[in-house]
């Protein structure tokens, strides 16, 4: 069993019930285990013009391998009515795996740790409320360092995960 940090957004139909129904789909998946999920977050898109993001991080442990886990993570996002027109576009779910164990992946459908994670504060800081501020990264980083080098801007906590049904 690996432990494995998934990012969750979405900024179409209701993001934060999209959130709460990845949740609950993350916990049906085979051979692995829901282990915790980090209060909702609202930030600005990337891109101008689109609505605000709901952002949280989801924690499991899993036998599956990585590219299995991406398969089932798209499956999940294609049934919550994901549909892919233009990088970084509005979204119904976008699912992301950040961490997987102490994985280096270099490959061409997977890249871990997710590349840009390490500037994206409605990344960081809701893994931080699940993973150790002492969390290396496969690639030498730790998450302490990446939290002071983004500063908290532009986001908007919301609910603790308590408070979304899990």
């Amino acid at each position: 069993m690996e432990r494995i940090y998934i990012g969750m957004g979405s900024n179409l139909a209701a993001p934060a019930d999209q959130l709460r129904s990845a949740v609950q789909a993350l916990a049906q998946l085979p051979n692995s285990r829901l282990v915790g999920v980090s209060a909702f977050y609202q930030s600005d898109s990337l891109l101008p013009g689109q609505p605000r993001y709901t952002n949280a991080v989801a924690a499991i442990d899993s036998a599956l391998a990585p590219l299995a886990l991406l398969d089932a993570l798209q499956a999940i996002e294609q049934d919550q009515g994901r549909e892919r027109h233009e990088r970084w576009g509005p979204r119904t779910l976008d699912l992301d795996i950040l961490l997987f164990g102490d994985q280096l992946i270099d490959e061409p459908r997977l890249k871990v740790p997710h590349y840009h994670m390490h500037a994206r504060p409605f990344v960081l800081y809701p893994l931080a409320e699940l993973a150790p501020a002492s969390l290396k990264f496969a690639d030498g980083r730790r998450l302490e360092q990446l939290l002071a080098d983004c500063p908290f801007v532009g986001l908007e906590r919301l609910v603790p995960s308590a408070e979304t049904n899990q």
